[in-house]
């Protein structure tokens, strides 16, 4: 399909609805290990967290072969195979959901961009997502997604450049594919390349699971967000650079800058930079 008839997609609009329970953010606070109560209704739901919710359940026989929902209904149906979650901006403008909340989402296509990078053409779409609660609009979210084309045979993922190394906080941990499992079931991800080694190797050619995109990006805010204690995030963004692989360690970052915003970062077991974020607080 060309270009141009792809971007016949720019503008379409979908609509969600759900309720936001308590069990899904315990579940997520088991598999994050964090110190947090149990939730109650009522509780604020922190950033990030409506991941849990607003979740598409796409019949089996409508999955295509990388475990995502085919393509050409509400997203463009890109012809290029590999697929990867590239980034979102935040902008927090209204009141934070809670649980017990019933909310919204309304979604919009807002562009479909074609680039070429060193391993050949992609294609970029961005969809806006705004979501609202019982008690008025709460946020908006600019979700970039990547399509790429097939590994070439012997394709290696290219270094990433140095991260920072002057966090003013850091957290390490190994994500396993249990964390991987985890994080895919609250999320019903389909997408073959967290849990499949034989599809993500074989197929997509990268040398091992890859660790989520916006659980890293969730890694980046919670630290940002538990180092500004008693701060409301205004907004916050992060870019995907290179894939973290299951079984290696990372490191979160992140660093107070002197204009009060609080730039963040995944490193990889090798120093290098696969994520960088940026959050501002009220």
């Amino acid at each position: 399909m060309s270009l141009e008839k792809l971007r016949d997609w720019v503008g379409k609009t979908q609509t969600a609805e759900d309720l936001i329970t308590a069990w899904p953010v315990r579940a997520l606070i088991a598999t994050l290990d964090t110190p947090d109560p149990p939730p109650l209704t009522g509780d604020p739901l922190p950033p990030l967290w409506h991941w849990l919710f607003f979740l598409e359940a796409v019949p089996r026989s409508r999955i295509g072969p990388d475990g995502h929902a085919e393509r050409g209904d509400f997203l463009p149906p890109v012809p290029l195979p590999r697929r990867m979650w590239a980034g979102s901006r935040f902008t927090f403008d209204g009141t934070p959901l809670s649980i017990g909340e019933p909310t919204t989402r309304r979604s919009e296509i807002k562009s479909i961009e074609p680039k070429t990078g060193s391993t050949g053409d992609m294609v970029f779409v961005t969809v806006r997502h705004t979501v609202s609660g019982s008690r008025g609009h709460s946020f908006v979210e600019e979700h970039d997604i990547v399509y790429r084309e097939a590994a070439a045979p012997g394709e290696k993922p290219r270094e990433p450049k140095p991260a920072p190394t002057d966090a003013t906080w850091s957290e390490q941990l190994t994500p396993d594919p249990v964390l991987l499992f985890r994080f895919s079931a609250l999320t019903f991800n389909g997408h073959r390349i967290h849990y499949d080694q034989p599809y993500v190797t074989g197929t997509e050619g990268y040398p091992g699971l890859i660790v989520h995109g916006p659980l890293l990006g969730m890694l980046q805010m919670e630290l940002a967000r538990r180092s500004n204690t008693g701060k409301v995030p205004a907004s916050f963004e992060f870019r995907a650079l290179s894939p973290i692989f299951a079984g290696t360690p990372l490191t979160v970052g992140a660093r107070k800058e002197t204009d009060g915003s609080t730039t963040t970062w995944i490193a990889n077991d090798k120093g290098g930079l696969a994520q960088q974020g940026k959050a501002i607080f009220k």
